[in-house]
């Protein structure tokens, strides 16, 4: 079962893993800052409004008034460290920041890690009982929920003088629900320190300056891949009377003649571009063709319509003549008659 030297005075503690905190850390007050929203945790909205209406916090947990059941509730109950239950958030069909991992969205069942987490914020706990999660022996996820409680809760400039013990912790634990994603405590502190994605959720964001420090302070123990790589590379022998050119060009592997299986994808590609040459010339023709024999149509209905229009012209003009003809005729007709 869980427990924890409570009832001792500060200057009687002993670290339960011999483990020394950041400077002046026993000199300062027993009674923890908060930062940021002291309501919410600086929880996402949405986990925190789960949390709030959920059947386990309000019914299970609310029996709970102490720091020590607490923790007993944790040994007991919590597998993983995800804000949500295994299978309960479906975000298929979400895009932005409805989906992924803004914690923004349909939500699911919250899970109980999450619920024990916000009540031990609940309780107010003292920088003791804290030491006291981050250092516990018998669970790793005792453990796991105290260093999120300092993530959420604690000033970001002290961050890393919480974490800095532990960056190099080999105990393991799996926080993914469902297992699947085992690490170390000093990787996930590591990833406390970095990152701000945590399954579907995010944490308070560290203040440029902060993080700036922090990532300078993670590269004296823990270089980047590139520097390790330039650290491992050997330097390059000095060759008397010879330039510095010869030795890369002593090292270089020597080409070998390509076999036949590399020159046949060579060859096909080649008569594929020749085939698709000969398909654009062919279609360029047809083009052409259908171009000239479309101008041959025009021009024949042009010279068809200029031919009937000249027709209609005549006889128009014949008629009138005759029109004329039998007017004339008429009158004289009439000229007679009188």
């Amino acid at each position: 079962m869980a427990s924890s030297n409570d009832d001792e005075s500060d200057s009687e503690y002993v670290h339960p893993r011999g483990v020394p905190h950041f400077p002046g850390h026993e000199r300062r007050s027993n009674t923890l800052p908060i930062w940021g929203n002291e309501r919410t945790m600086n929880l996402n909205p949405l986990i925190l409004t789960n949390i709030q209406t959920s059947h386990y916090f309000k019914t299970n947990l609310s029996e709970l008034k102490t720091y020590h059941e607490v923790v007993d509730e944790i040994y007991y109950k919590v597998q993983h460290l995800e804000p949500w239950e295994k299978g309960s958030r479906k975000t298929s069909g979400q895009t932005g920041m409805c989906g992924g991992v803004r914690g923004v969205g349909a939500g699911g069942i919250v899970s109980t890690p999450y619920c024990l987490l916000y009540k031990l914020f609940t309780l107010k706990l003292t920088r003791k009982q804290l030491i006291g999660l981050i250092t516990h022996c018998d669970s790793p996820y005792i453990r796991g929920l105290g260093f999120m409680h300092i993530r959420y809760t604690q000033p970001p400039a002290d961050l890393f003088g919480w974490f800095q013990p532990y960056l190099e912790d080999e105990e393991e634990i799996d926080p993914k629900a469902g297992g699947g994603h085992p690490m170390t405590i000093g990787t996930m502190v590591r990833q406390l320190l970095t990152k701000l994605d945590w399954y579907d959720s995010l944490f308070p964001r560290i203040p440029v300056p902060i993080q700036i420090n922090i990532d300078r302070e993670l590269a004296k123990s823990f270089p980047p891949v590139q520097q390790q790589r330039s650290i491992q590379q050997p330097e390059p022998p000095v060759a008397m009377g010879r330039d510095q050119r010869d030795w890369r060009r002593e090292e270089r592997p020597s080409r070998s003649p390509p076999t036949r299986r590399d020159t046949y994808p060579r060859s096909r590609s080649r008569s594929r571009d020749r085939e698709r040459i000969r398909d654009r010339s062919r279609e360029k023709d047809r083009d052409s063709r259908y171009r000239s024999s479309r101008d041959r149509d025009r021009d024949r209905d042009r010279r068809d319509r200029d031919r009937g229009s000249d027709r209609d012209s005549k006889k128009k003009s014949s008629s009138r003549q005759r029109s004329r003809s039998r007017d004339r005729d008429q009158r004289r007709r009439r000229d007679d008659r009188r």
